[in-house]
């Protein structure tokens, strides 16, 4: 049996859930039943659609008409919750795109559902698909770093004003009265505090402790510029810093310090270093190819929504926080014009890197325009 799926979303990054499916598809994996959105379909993102399939603004629509067994929610975050509840309520299993939802509320009251319904809620974070995680693990437990004294992540990219202008709710803390938290670490960097809290073995607790320093060199609402301690009842720390302001962009990377040496995991091109040296990572595995998989013979799902809560309960604490400070203008330039303009924050990329690789927060490192 091939499992039936349909997609929430056609447009954004919906559009590469549609054809990774239209991939599993013509493949013979699956059955691309149809698709969704509440506004006018791009023609182009329609064509990737199977001719037979279905299209509708309406998702209960999409669902009663073609009777899938997954649903791919790709909606703006503040849409996760009622749109995956929709999802599970009649039945169907979830792929849910990140963040998965905004609060711990929202997090318990979809666990409940799925597991009320028994399905099954898959998030969609790439990374947690990765064999590198195994050699991590396998890493901690041999004591070929010594004992783990915490985790680090850093990230640096270029955003320009046209990414602040592609939808309504980009940049944003709330919209029309709903939390969105489109901050730096809750949205374009979610991956990296979510996998460095999966490397923990922490991912399914709650913090004991969560500092956040929010900034913004742009005039949004939401931070641009950040960075954040978590700290679990065990002693283990996670320290997450990243910037879209930034003159040279570097990939993102997990740090694992330990007493004996240090493990690095490039997670978007999957290269893993342990003391140096470079451990195969093999091929990650496809998120939606494992929950079809979990839907024909029980495989273990790699992303559950179960590894996220300590994930959700950042994000929550970033939605709670006053609100990011005006980074210094003296620190502060802007490159190019128009839709390519992008702002930069002097050595952004460099007090990055330094909170990953010190555990401690811009306060601390005395960045100058940090509080």
């Amino acid at each position: 049996m091939r499992p039936r799926v349909v997609v929430a979303g056609m447009t954004g990054y919906a559009e590469v859930h549609l054809r990774r499916a239209r991939a599993m598809h013509d493949a013979n994996e699956i059955v691309l039943a149809g698709a969704c959105d509440v506004k006018q379909t791009v023609p182009d993102t329609a064509s990737v659609l199977p001719s037979d399939a279905l299209v509708s603004r309406d998702l209960r629509d999409l669902i009663d008409r073609t009777t899938p067994d997954i649903v791919v929610v790709a909606t703006p975050p503040h849409t996760h919750l009622p749109v995956a509840l929709t999802v599970v309520s009649a039945g169907c299993h979830v792929l849910v795109e990140k963040p998965p939802v905004l609060s711990l509320d929202a997090f318990e009251r979809l666990a409940t559902a799925a597991q009320r319904r028994r399905v099954q809620v898959q998030t969609g974070f790439q990374s947690f698909g990765s064999m590198a995680l195994h050699a991590l693990r396998a890493a901690v437990e041999t004591k070929t770093i010594g004992m783990v004294t915490g985790v680090g992540t850093a990230g640096a990219w270029i955003r320009r004003d046209g990414y602040y202008q592609r939808n309504s709710w980009a940049g944003r803390r709330r919209l029309n009265g709903e939390f969105v938290v489109d901050g730096v670490l809750t949205n374009p960097f979610a991956h990296a505090v979510a996998t460095a809290l999966l490397v923990t073995g922490k991912a399914d607790a709650l913090p004991q402790h969560i500092e956040t320093e929010l900034y913004q060199a742009r005039q949004i609402e939401a931070d641009d510029t950040s960075c954040a301690r978590l700290r679990f009842p065990n002693g283990l720390e996670v320290v997450a810093a990243a910037t879209l302001c930034t003159e040279q962009e570097f990939e993102p990377y997990v740090v694992l310090h330990g007493t004996r040496g240090k493990a690095r995991w490039w997670y978007r091109s999957n290269i893993l270093e342990i003391n140096g040296e470079r451990v195969p990572a093999g091929t990650p595995i496809d998120l939606l190819r494992n929950l079809v998989m979990h839907v024909k013979d029980r495989t273990p799902l790699v992303a559950p929504l179960s590894q996220t809560r300590a994930f959700t309960a950042f994000v929550q604490a970033v939605r709670d926080h006053s609100g990011p400070r005006r980074v210094s203008a003296d620190w502060v330039y802007t490159v190019d014009a128009g839709m390519e303009r992008r702002y930069v924050i002097d050595r952004a990329d460099k007090f990055v890197e330094s909170a990953a690789e010190s555990m401690a927060l811009f306060s601390e490192l005395g960045v100058p325009w940090a509080t």
